[in-house]
């Protein structure tokens, strides 16, 4: 799920990294200029920044009360990518909170902990952000029980709501623990309400989706992160929706779909098969790590069209269908141009 410079890390990390400069670099610590220029006047990661604020501005002019989460890409809440640099302020009053994958495990391989060099890089990003009254959620990968309760203890340490997800496809639903969790009784109107959440996009354990449905209907988590799509393509209904968002004990939770804006999915209702003879102007090379996911130029107004903009936009959808928010991921898509 785009860790591309996370990757880098890991490899000079491994090799062994002897000063500040090798982690600067692989976290893009360049000044805006010297990208703009390496890039040929594009600054990919403002594209970036204000794809998530026009997205986010028309949802909320829809509903004010809608959330916006981006997953990732947490260098994006400064101006020069730098810890400390100066905040993106438009970004951050923009947003709702971020999202961040491998924080303490899972980032190598799932229950392998995280370096923690490259934990403590990320949470210092991360910190700038819950310091402008974002919400920080962090999914962990990891199953066995004791780095299960590790990762928990560790989130709640810097006040990060986390979820320990037992497989990397986020297939399951796990039960929440009694002591290991922090459960609440009370209705959660805001994010900052939750103490725990449910990061959960693929249903092939499922046959319909009445029985994904009764599944989380059926758990107690104050936040629940899903696909707006079933297994066959068909969106969820409103009413299912406004079902999702009543827990197991009665009290009200909150509902985000999921949604990719750095990349193309070839399964997704806007996908026009003939795109991959005759590509538009805006698509780009396939993700090789994930076959039918292809790479966007994402600045571009047709694939931003496509997102967000009229009756028949992917996040309109998400907001007509009655989701309290949007979930986004492949925020960090600018690192592939860069490197390009």
């Amino acid at each position: 799920m785009g860790l591309l410079k996370m990757n880098c890390l890991l490899l000079l990390l491994v090799l062994g990294c002897n000063n500040n400069q090798e982690l600067s670099e692989v976290f893009g610590e360049e000044t805006d200029q010297s990208v703009n220029q390496a890039n040929n006047g594009i600054d990919y990661r403002q594209e970036m920044r204000d794809f998530v604020i026009g997205l986010g501005k028309h949802a909320k002019e829809v509903n004010p009360d809608f959330k916006i989460i981006p997953q990732n890409g947490i260098e994006l809440v400064t101006m020069n990518g730098e810890p400390d640099g100066k905040i993106s302020k438009d970004y951050l009053a923009l947003i709702d909170g971020n999202g961040q994958e491998s924080l303490f495990y899972g980032y190598k391989k799932d229950n392998v902990k995280t370096n923690q060099s490259v934990s403590k890089t990320l949470i210092s990003y991360l910190e700038i952000s819950q310091k402008q009254d974002n919400m920080i959620f962090v999914t962990d990968y990891c199953s066995d029980l004791e780095k299960v309760k590790d990762s928990k203890h560790k989130n709640s340490s810097y006040d990060f709501v986390s979820f320990a997800a037992p497989d990397r496809d986020l297939t399951i639903i796990p039960e929440l623990n009694q002591t290991t969790d922090k459960l609440s009784g009370k209705d959660i109107i805001n994010l900052n309400d939750a103490n725990n959440f449910l990061f959960f996009l693929n249903y092939e354990n499922y046959p319909t989706k009445q029985s994904v449905v009764s599944a989380i209907s059926d758990s107690d988590y104050d936040i629940v992160f899903i696909d707006m799509f079933f297994n066959d393509g068909t969106p969820y209904s409103k009413s299912m929706i406004e079902r999702l968002k009543i827990k197991a004990n009665g009290s009200k939770r909150l509902v985000l779909a999921y949604m990719s804006i750095g990349e193309a999915e070839d399964y997704r209702f806007y996908w026009n098969p003939s795109w991959k003879q005759e590509q538009p102007e805006w698509l780009d090379k396939e993700n090789k790590n994930w076959p039918g996911n292809f790479k966007v130029k994402y600045w571009e107004k047709d694939w931003q069209n496509i997102i967000y903009g009229n009756t028949d936009s992917y996040l309109d959808r998400i907001v007509a269908t009655g989701f309290d928010g949007v979930y986004l991921d492949i925020i960090d898509a600018f690192e592939y141009f860069e490197n390009e």
